[in-house]
């Protein structure tokens, strides 16, 4: 017998014992044929008789048995191939499921994301929010009482600058009657007006006026939402007035009518519930924020803009750095992108102050998109004699740390290269030329701005050097010089505050515009005038000749309080208080 498989499987050769088989002819013996299911095994088998009975028998049984063997091959294999690969997939299978459920997705993207966008190597100096990682076990009742009594003692007309737990905080306070009371916090164009007649006849309440550097008081934004201001509170928390008290503070955003004032009705100490306070653009004017407070809280200024609409805010670039001292060998110059708002570089400056860092130059304004990428700073140019020590001359800077606040900073640090024995680089390393490009990820063609920076050994840093002390010059009285600028920083619709004293004065749209971008432009144009040496005379006479009665009714007070002999600040409160009745009725 002879069996012929397909081509799929194996082939075998059986002879019978008289001899091989003879070939097959057309006309020949008949041949018997059977097929054992063609469409399954694909095998035909042929049978051919021969003179031999006992060949004939042999024959069929190894034909049974052949066919056996293929039957039980034919179902074994199937269970072979689940057996040998279907269990260990099932395995695997198995195994990446139960790794899903330990590791959520959302936790996994997050561990991807950050090992394939690696942060740069982390600045020396913490960043605000690194304040709070630190954060010590909960406060006691007696630690709470201490921190708000502290924070609403009078600092007599201080801003103090401490941290109070765990908070870095800007604050002053004071007590006021029925005469009514100005706070400000220096250098951070943050102010609060009690009008007279808020506070009933015999009573006096301590009021408080706080920055918050705490990063986590802020509220929690989205993407399409941007910080534009300082965190401010007013204490004691929940009080209220006869009348409505004056909240002034800074903000960023290119476009007021994007920015919206948010509150959040809860002790500083408390978890915060940020609530928007009206519509877009009702407590916001070109620069500022001027909220009426029925009650103190906490406030703040977000920019949201329209579906479909590019929302913008101002960024100042500031450049600090070490002394670069005789001898020194590595230099570290750190950049920082800040709101453009006063406080936000008064922290810088706090912030760089253990460090010894001093701002180098005037900041640098910059138009941050907030639908764009990231912010690159790019070192372009170092002058001989220095390299860079960092790997790489490029750095990033995350688009939300930025457009939701944090203050973020990038550093670059230099060393004096060393010098052969035929050359002398000392000549060449006694200052330090930087160039650096900063733009947004995919418009540094379009929106670029260019950062230099310059020092050199000579500069005495520690102790400034001798100038010559101009002839002196009028000075006003710090109290009067507090009223003035409280009336005349406020923007009025009609121009009729510090810009017309400007105009008075001699200065022309181009000086008055860049006055506007001082950290109190009616304390510059006050002491402006101080410097021509004007007198009080001729102040008073300006602020007649502008029809600003308050100003002039304030200096009057004080001239003919000087001439009385009595002391000035026995009735600068009600020299205060007249001023601004006067000013309620104009």
């Amino acid at each position: 017998m002879d069996e012929q498989p397909d081509k799929g499987g194996p082939q075998k050769r059986q002879d019978h014992e008289d001899g091989p088989l003879r070939p097959h002819s057309p006309g020949g013996e008949k041949e018997l044929l059977f097929l054992d299911k063609p469409a399954a095994s694909g095998v035909t088998y042929t049978v051919r008789p021969s003179a031999s009975a006992g060949t004939w028998v042999q024959g069929n049984r190894q034909h049974q048995a052949t066919r056996r063997m293929c039957s039980y091959e034919s179902s074994f294999q199937p269970a072979q191939f689940l057996l040998l690969v279907g269990v260990p997939m099932a395995s695997a299978v198995l195994l990446v499921q139960c790794l899903r459920w330990r590791c959520p997705r959302r936790l996994l993207g997050a561990c991807w994301e950050l090992e394939s966008h690696e942060e740069p190597a982390p600045p020396p100096t913490p960043l605000p929010e690194d304040e709070s990682s630190r954060a010590g076990p909960p406060a006691t009742l007696q630690e709470v009482a201490t921190f708000y009594q502290e924070l609403h003692t009078p600092t007599q007309g201080q801003t103090v600058i401490r941290q109070l737990m765990h908070k870095l905080l800007v604050f002053s306070a004071r007590e006021v009657d029925h005469r009514g009371g100005c706070l400000m916090l220096q250098d951070t164009g943050i102010s609060l007006l009690i009008p007279p007649g808020a506070v009933s006849v015999g009573r006096q309440e301590r009021v408080s006026l706080t920055l918050v550097w705490d990063l986590t008081d802020a509220p929690s934004l989205s993407r399409a939402q941007g910080l534009v201001s300082p965190v401010v509170a007013c204490g004691p928390h929940g009080a209220s007035f006869l009348k409505p008290c004056t909240l002034t503070f800074k903000h960023c955003a290119q476009q007021p009518s994007q920015a919206r004032t948010y509150s959040s009705n809860t002790a500083l100490l408390d978890a915060k519930a940020w609530k928007p306070l009206g519509r877009p653009g009702d407590h916001t004017s070109r620069d500022e924020c001027r909220i009426h407070l029925s009650h103190f809280s906490l406030y703040t200024c977000v920019l949201e803009a329209p579906v479909g609409r590019e929302a913008r805010k101002w960024l100042q670039l500031a450049v600090f750095c070490s002394p670069l001292a005789p001898g020194q060998s590595h230099l570290q110059l750190r950049v920082y992108f800040l709101n453009n708002t006063p406080c936000a570089l008064q922290w810088a400056v706090t912030n760089e102050q253990p460090h010894g860092g001093r701002l180098r130059g005037p900041c640098q304004l910059f138009d941050f998109t907030g639908a764009r990428g990231d912010q690159c700073l790019k070192l372009k140019y170092i002058s001989e004699g220095w390299e860079n020590v960092d790997d790489s001359s490029c750095q990033l800077v995350p688009h939300l740390h930025i457009w939701h606040g944090k203050c973020p900073f990038r550093s670059f640090c230099f060393r004096r290269k060393a010098a052969n024995e035929n050359e002398d680089c000392s000549a060449l390393t006694n200052e330090i030329i930087v160039t650096m490009h900063t733009f947004q990820d995919g418009l540094e063609t379009k929106y670029m701005e260019i950062l230099r920076f310059q020092a050199s050994e000579e500069e005495s840093w520690a102790v400034p050097p001798p100038v010559t002390q101009p002839p002196p010059c009028n000075r006003l009285p710090p109290e009067l010089f507090e009223q003035l600028q409280m009336l005349l920083e406020p923007n009025s619709i009609t121009g009729n505050d510090w810009r017309r004293l400007a105009s008075h004065l001699g200065l022309c749209g181009m000086k008055i515009r860049f006055m506007s971008c001082q950290r109190s432009p009616a304390a510059a144009i006050l002491e402006l005038f101080e410097e021509q040496n004007g007198s009080l005379q001729e102040l008073h006479y300006l602020m007649t000749l502008m029809e600003r009665l308050d100003c002039a009714s304030v200096i009057q007070n004080y001239l003919n309080g000087t001439q009385s002999g009595s002391p000035p600040q026995l009735r600068a409160g009600a020299q205060e208080n007249e001023g601004l009745e006067l000013d309620e009725k104009l």
